[in-house]
């Protein structure tokens, strides 16, 4: 342990996804995702935008991998696009979509950059899900075979491996609320069935990287649903505890439903009991291929919600005190989610934790002089850096922490109107500034954490 507080091994980079930032949407025999279908329906995308372009990655990827470089990236969680590498998602190859990855990866390796891979981060090949798509039980088999093409072809440089993205964003909002690609809103049995297909989709995977890639490591990346004491209260362990694992809503953003499988090998009782009938048929074996061992667990946390006992002493949500400081996406800022999610997150499953996800939407824009004078996002990440170097002082096995993003791009249904990035880009002209944000997280890389100021709790 260095006297920073983190691990002298520990990693430090930075993330982005296929779709939001690399363009070239039909480029050189790239197939149609769900997302290109979705950007396509009036109403659905902020002022009617689109991932067309996006940052146009595809085209400038060595650009983005000399920012990296001249950050001091240790590593670069990116995303794989599926209709990219195979047009219909299943059949025949696409050599251009291979070819892509191979200069990526061949350019961030020689940067001294280690490529951190995710299969799959919501960009669905549109051919799979005109046959059914997550709802049909061959989607498991369809992504397996995906897994095992893209382990022939990169798992000589990729030895750290992602499965899914936030599956509880795209199967929730995308299944059942009908806000994100494909748009669906399906009755609830069947968002369960998808579910569980994803998770079967999850474990086979899994099991194809280990057949196919020489020591490898292989984890998955859900949003982390956190939960904090509220202000000015005491810490209640128990309370945020029994919040942060229980399954008793139709909404299936939930930890334990999409984690406990995965680990533990089983779905979480009160979960069972309370969509009763409307589970799907689970296979003999499901659950074994469900919880095929993994190195770690990814969390995505950017904020978390306020908990305290009710007057009979029941765990309750409590409400944002006015005033309380907020990104531009309204998130609550909320520095100890990343102290009490990696904490429980172990606690509960046993896994060593990587950050996979955290960051904030900030209204970044260029100065007169060229700048981007982003002290917001600076200071987001001083805060909530602070809460995870005394979650790893108090033990938790935290082993790596990537900021959400690199770039500025296309955020989902938002379009461009939100700027994650540390990154600037000017979707016009697609010129890069790398914004004050960007220095402060690259002194905070070389010095593994030293330069964060050292206070007791909090800021």
């Amino acid at each position: 342990m260095s006297a920073a507080g983190f691990p002298d091994d520990f990693v430090w980079g930075a993330a982005a996804a296929s779709y939001q930032i690399e363009g070239a949407a039909d480029a050189d025999g790239k197939g149609p995702s769900t997302w290109d279908m979705f950007c396509e329906r009036p109403g659905k995308i902020y002022n009617g935008q689109t991932g067309a372009v996006a940052c146009d990655h595809y085209h400038r990827y060595p650009e983005d991998v000399s920012l990296m470089r001249e950050l001091g990236l240790q590593a670069y969680r990116l995303s794989l696009s599926w209709p990219r590498l195979i047009p219909a998602g299943i059949g025949a190859s696409n050599p251009a979509g291979f070819d892509f990855y191979d200069r990526l990866f061949d350019a961030l390796l020689e940067a001294g950059i280690t490529p951190y891979v995710t299969l799959f981060h919501w960009d669905y090949p549109l051919a799979l899900y005109h046959r059914g798509g997550w709802l049909n039980r061959d989607s498991a088999h369809w992504f397996a075979e995906y897994t095992e093409r893209v382990a022939r072809a990169f798992g000589d440089r990729i030895k750290v491996w992602m499965t899914f993205n936030e599956p509880q964003v795209f199967i929730d909002g995308g299944h059942r609320e009908g806000r994100h690609a494909p748009g669906d809103q399906l009755r609830f049995h069947e968002v369960l069935r998808a579910c569980h297909h994803v998770l079967l989709a999850h474990g086979q995977a899994v099991r194809a990287l280990r057949a196919h890639v020489r020591e490898t490591r292989v984890g998955y990346a859900p949003v982390t649903l956190t939960y904090v004491p509220s202000p000015g209260e005491p810490a209640d362990v128990d309370a945020l505890r029994t919040c942060m694992f229980q399954t008793n809503s139709h909404n299936l953003r939930t930890n334990a439903w999409w984690i406990d499988p995965v680990i533990l090998g089983r779905y979480p009782e009160d979960g069972l009991a309370y969509y009763g009938g409307e589970v799907p048929e689970i296979a003999s074996g499901d659950l074994e291929t469900i919880a095929a061992p993994l190195d770690f667990l990814g969390a995505n946390i950017y904020s978390a919600d306020f908990v305290r006992r009710d007057r009979g002493g029941k765990p309750e949500l409590a409400p944002v005190p006015h005033g309380f400081p907020r990104s531009a996406f309204d998130w609550p800022i909320t520095p100890d989610a990343l102290y009490w999610g990696p904490r429980l997150l172990h606690e509960r499953y046993q896994l060593p934790i990587v950050i996979t996800e955290n960051g904030v939407s900030c209204r970044d824009q260029p100065s007169l002089d060229g700048t981007v004078q982003d002290t917001g996002r600076s200071d987001f990440i001083t805060r909530y850096l602070i809460e995870l170097r005394r979650a790893v002082a108090e033990g938790a096995p935290v082993q790596g922490y990537f900021h959400w993003s690199i770039l500025d791009n296309f955020e989902w249904a938002h379009g461009y109107k939100h700027r994650f990035g540390l990154v600037h880009v000017d979707y016009a002209t697609q010129k890069r500034t790398l914004k004050e944000s960007a220095r402060h997280y690259a002194d905070i890389i070389r010095t593994n954490g030293a330069s964060l100021p050292d206070v007791e709790h909090g800021c």
